[in-house]
């Protein structure tokens, strides 16, 4: 049995004095300062993590390129796979991006507005860096394609855009299986509802989204401890757990949570 990932990831913008900077929201809003890229990084590849999660989360909205230099210094600071997103919008930048030093790229609203963008960088440079992100949030109307129970009401879960900060009216199950098909290696699916508030993983939305693609899925938003992670695993089969603020504030340690799952027989590298 392959093991499940525990994956910490930092949120990157720029401060007043324009240098880059991670910060910590709830619903991706009410951003918080947190810390240094690099430092944290190296924090994090020396505390177990499984893999690293670096985006860059207002170059798409602002349209700007990815910080390219800071990502070439967290890359030197870990030795763990590396996935980078935020304003990748061509094959070029991909290709820039794994240059710095990522393994990995997530692209979102560029993937949404140019789906052969996938297929393109998955024939050059591998289905294995392609990581799609979808940032969804619920839906409790007529629209949708693929719907689930969510407290007792029918939802589906549409896909949005810079920063969830626009709705595509795109279905999130339908998107996860195209993006599948056209050589996405991985789907990174973030819950704009469920984003900062530790009140766990949007459970629905991992386990329709799991339950329809073959792809492996890291389950994002929401983790409030090791419990959480366990529940995406046993209840979703979410292949990864990303996790942001219990691990930045120093609620929990990488080690805690994977101690955790080991005993609940979740197989887990520590």
């Amino acid at each position: 049995m392959l093991t499940k990932r525990i994956i910490p990831c930092i949120d990157v913008d720029v401060d007043e004095d324009g240098n880059p900077a991670v910060y910590t929201g709830v619903n991706f809003e009410n951003l918080e300062y947190t810390g240094d890229p690099v430092e944290m990084a190296k924090h994090y590849n020396e505390a177990g993590a499984d893999e690293f999660v670096f985006l860059d989360i207002t170059a798409s909205a602002e349209g700007r390129e990815t910080m390219l230099d800071t990502v070439r210094a967290v890359a030197d600071e870990v030795f763990i796979p590396l996935t980078v997103g935020g304003g990748i919008r061509t094959r070029e930048d991909i290709k820039e991006t794994l240059r710095a030093g990522a393994d990995k790229v997530s692209i979102n609203t560029a993937a949404l507005e140019n789906p052969a963008l996938i297929t393109a960088g998955a024939r050059a440079f591998g289905s294995q860096c392609m990581v799609i992100s979808v940032d969804a949030r619920r839906r409790f109307d007529g629209d949708g394609e693929h719907y689930a129970a969510v407290n007792g009401e029918s939802c589906w879960f549409e896909c949005t855009v810079k920063g969830g900060r626009e709705g595509t009216g795109r279905d999130v199950v339908e998107w996860a299986t195209e993006a599948q098909e056209r050589g996405a290696g991985e789907l990174f699916v973030n819950s704009i509802d469920a984003d900062g508030t530790r009140e766990g993983y949007d459970i629905p939305l991992m386990r329709a989204v799991c339950d329809a693609v073959s792809t492996p899925v890291i389950a994002s938003s929401g983790c409030g401890g090791p419990e959480d992670a366990y529940e995406v695993f046993a209840e979703a089969n979410a292949d990864a757990a990303l996790a942001a603020s219990i691990f930045h504030f120093g609620d929990y340690s990488i080690r805690a949570v994977k101690e955790y799952l080991a005993e609940r027989n979740v197989p887990v590298r520590l």
